[in-house]
């Protein structure tokens, strides 16, 4: 897709700038300088920030809104007509979650237009080669604009190890069709896991024409939105987005080679991310590196009366699930005289499961008649405590 960029030649491709340790605004700024933007003048470009949730600014979960303010000065100031626009997860309203982002704030005091990418009827594409994908429901603003870039976060990810400017693009899919790539039945020989190679089928015709990657805070852990922040104060650049992200996986402590979307679209010509390949500056920058710890494994884990029984679940029940385990996990049996264990199923798929098992999400409505079903897309902690307790709210600590 990102063929007709203005960026596209080897020399430009194959390089990528980091710039550290003086702020958002500051090094997104720094690290755009250099690139050509004098390329866009005239240009209609789509900023595409991670806003898909509700979340403030410098809990890692979102884009930092100076990094979108940098953003949009930097392109104006090149000559180009600027928006941004988000389709966020499924239950999240577009312009509530870039209120609370901040981008709001920061979108309208430059007159920059913001769009609920979601508001227009999608547009099917075709994925010719597609190993699990054969076509997506795109958002329209991803087509009608002459640049997309891709603006993550710097994040952990419980199911596909980081997300980062490739996987961000996933936000240009039309509503509910997200959830598709996380309800994938498994493939046959293949221990690759579906959502994988969904998002590298996705990027062999969805991939950004430049990515500006936030690392002022990124989040650790269970991310991409239960996990903890962890600030960096970096920003890396690039116009090729999988060599962004091979930066930004070395500067979180990690191996693009080991990320298997990112490892996988290598390997089909999308992108780069061998980093021996790439021109990276400056020539220090691997100084700033620090570990991000990784998801754990096992989310019962830390609850060891409480079973999980997971069945191809999203990333938001998952992220729902925990962080209710962590505001509650320790405090549930209090409000729960006649158990001493309880058993928790999320995602799609499940036949059977032990009698009154506290069932979240639509996609285990099937299981409803012998559980204590929530609803919800993904379902909301207040009615998952109401359902176990009759209480919205518990006692305060």
């Amino acid at each position: 897709m990102n063929t007709n960029t203005p960026f596209f030649n080897k020399k430009i491709l194959t390089q990528v700038a980091v710039a550290h340790g003086c702020g958002p605004y500051d090094n997104t700024i720094k690290a755009l300088e250099s690139f050509p933007l004098q390329v866009v003048h005239g240009k209609r470009v789509l900023l595409k920030p991670n806003a898909g949730r509700t979340a403030h600014p410098g809990e890692g979960i979102t884009t930092h809104p100076e990094v979108v303010a940098a953003a949009i000065d930097a392109f104006r100031k090149a000559g180009a007509e600027v928006a941004v626009g988000e389709s966020p997860i499924t239950g999240v309203k577009t312009f509530e979650a870039f209120d609370s982002t901040g981008i709001t704030e920061a979108a309208e005091k430059r007159n920059c237009p913001l769009i609920d990418m979601d508001q227009r009827p999608f547009v099917e594409m075709d994925i010719p080669d597609g190993r699990v994908l054969h076509k997506l429901k795109l958002c329209p603003d991803a087509l009608v604009f002459d640049m997309i870039v891709s603006i993550p976060v710097m994040k952990m990810h419980m199911h596909t190890d980081v997300t980062l400017s490739v996987k961000n693009m996933k936000g240009c899919l039309w509503r509910r069709s997200k959830v598709k790539l996380h309800m994938l039945p498994p493939i046959e020989n293949s221990d690759e896991k579906p959502l994988n190679v969904a998002i590298a089928d996705m990027a062999s015709v969805l991939r950004p024409h430049l990515a500006i990657i936030d690392g002022t805070v990124g989040m650790e852990g269970l991310g991409p939105s239960a996990g903890q922040a962890k600030a960096l104060d970096c920003v890396v650049v690039g116009a090729d987005a999988f060599a962004a992200d091979a930066v930004a996986c070395r500067l979180m402590g990690t191996c693009a080679e080991d990320v298997s979307h990112l490892r996988m679209g290598a390997e089909r010509g999308f992108g780069v991310i061998d980093l021996n390949q790439l021109t990276i500056t400056p020539e220090n920058w691997q100084d700033w590196a620090s570990d991000f710890a990784g998801p754990p494994q096992n989310l019962s884990i830390e609850f060891p009366n409480i079973t999980v029984f997971d069945n191809n679940s999203c990333s938001a029940c998952q992220s729902t699930l925990l962080l209710f385990l962590k505001d509650f996990g320790d405090r549930i049996f209090d409000y729960l005289p006649d158990r001493d264990h309880l058993n928790i199923a999320i995602g799609k798929g499940h036949t059977e499961l032990p009698e009154k098992t506290l069932c979240l999400g639509n996609c285990t409505s099937g299981c409803r008649e012998k559980s204590l079903f929530v609803p919800g897309c993904p379902p909301v902690a207040s009615e998952i405590l109401k359902k176990l307790t009759g209480k919205t709210t518990l006692d305060p600590k």
